[in-house]
């Protein structure tokens, strides 16, 4: 009913308005009826609604009469929303100073990354790489620390690594089922093996005699990392002990925790104990010792070693000649090295 009315005194107004004036309040009118009838639940205003609205309203002195959709308030705030976003556009960069190559960008927070440095070090190491930049922009796009900068795992393990060795023992059986003993000692820095020997019947002073000629003229390590094995009984922690190594013993029945013996122990198996038959104690001492001289140390490359091999080898560039293959340990292995014709 109150809309009825509300519609009667409208139409009566009308009488004294202009032609020009009801015009534009039947556009006004038309315009939210098919705002209306296209929207669901709720009216959605498109961009052109809203700039029409906010014409109006710089136009049409009675535009509020007419607004039925939303409150004058938000035409209001429609109108300032296009006020910066125009200043916004018209305020855009045209020129200046050129903006930062994004490999440089990217360079510079791996610095900031991988090492413990500031603007000012890494500023001066792009210098030297031949890269302009000023040390402010280095300051911008380096990457925010909420603390003081720590190094990597990697790096920490790096600088404990030559002071880290490792042993173990393994078994052998022989062509007539006996079983024999292989004593390894590994160090961690380069995975040389410093000691392997044989015996048919380990103890601990056999143990102890091996660790005084893998350790020459005071070049002990300082840690020894071992597991809990019987066989390390009071004459080889007395000879460890002599030697001022600390010794570190992994959990009971836990190898992973000594990985890289293991992991040596697995590469004799996997590359030359699985391909021949063992005679006796002193076939297996020399097959091991040879494996050991010729290919593990000299030739085999490491993955964690950046495929070097533990006694570094030299890049040999094509202009020493074509590629030749020596068989070692009776063409069980080869290397490849070059030489002229």
């Amino acid at each position: 009913m109150l809309n009825v009315i509300r519609s009667l005194l409208f139409a009566a107004f009308a009488w004294f308005r202009t032609r020009s004036q009801l015009a534009i309040e039947i556009l006004a009118l038309r315009h939210q009826l098919g705002v209306l009838q296209r929207s669901a639940k709720r009216p959605r205003l498109t961009n052109v609604d809203r700039g029409l609205w906010v014409l109006l309203s710089r136009r049409w002195c009675r535009w509020k009469d007419a607004l039925i959709l939303v409150k004058p308030a938000t035409v209001i705030q429609w109108h300032r929303a296009g006020f910066r976003r125009y200043w916004t556009w018209r305020s855009r960069p045209t020129g200046g100073r050129p903006g930062i190559d994004p490999e440089v960008c990217t360079l510079i927070q791996r610095m900031a990354t991988a090492n413990l440095w500031g603007a000012p070090r890494i500023h001066g190491e792009l210098l030297k790489l031949g890269i302009q930049v000023s040390e402010a922009t280095v300051s911008k796009y380096m990457p925010r620390r909420s603390k003081p900068p720590s190094p990597t795992w990697r790096a920490f393990l790096d600088n404990h690594v030559q002071d880290l060795v490792s042993m173990d023992f393994f078994t052998v059986p022989t062509v007539f089922f006996h079983v024999l003993f292989v004593f390894v000692i590994l160090a961690h820095d380069r995975r040389r093996i410093l000691g392997i020997n044989v015996t048919s019947s380990p103890s601990a002073s056999w143990a102890a005699n091996q660790i005084v000629p893998a350790f020459p003229w005071e070049t002990a390590s300082r840690y020894l990392l071992r597991d809990r094995d019987g066989i390390y009984g009071a004459d080889f922690r007395h000879r460890i002990h002599n030697l001022g190594i600390k010794k570190v013993m992994i959990a009971p029945r836990s190898p992973w925790q000594s990985p890289y013996v293991e992991r040596v122990i697995g590469t004799l198996r996997r590359e030359l104990l699985d391909h021949v038959i063992v005679m006796n104690e002193g076939h297996l001492r020399r097959l091991l010792r040879k494996f050991v001289a010729e290919y593990y140390h000299r030739s085999r490359t490491h993955l964690s070693l950046c495929k070097d091999s533990p006694d570094p080898r030299s890049v040999e560039p094509p202009k020493l000649g074509k590629v030749i293959e020596l068989p070692l340990l009776g063409g069980l292995h080869h290397r490849y090295t070059r030489r002229a014709a």
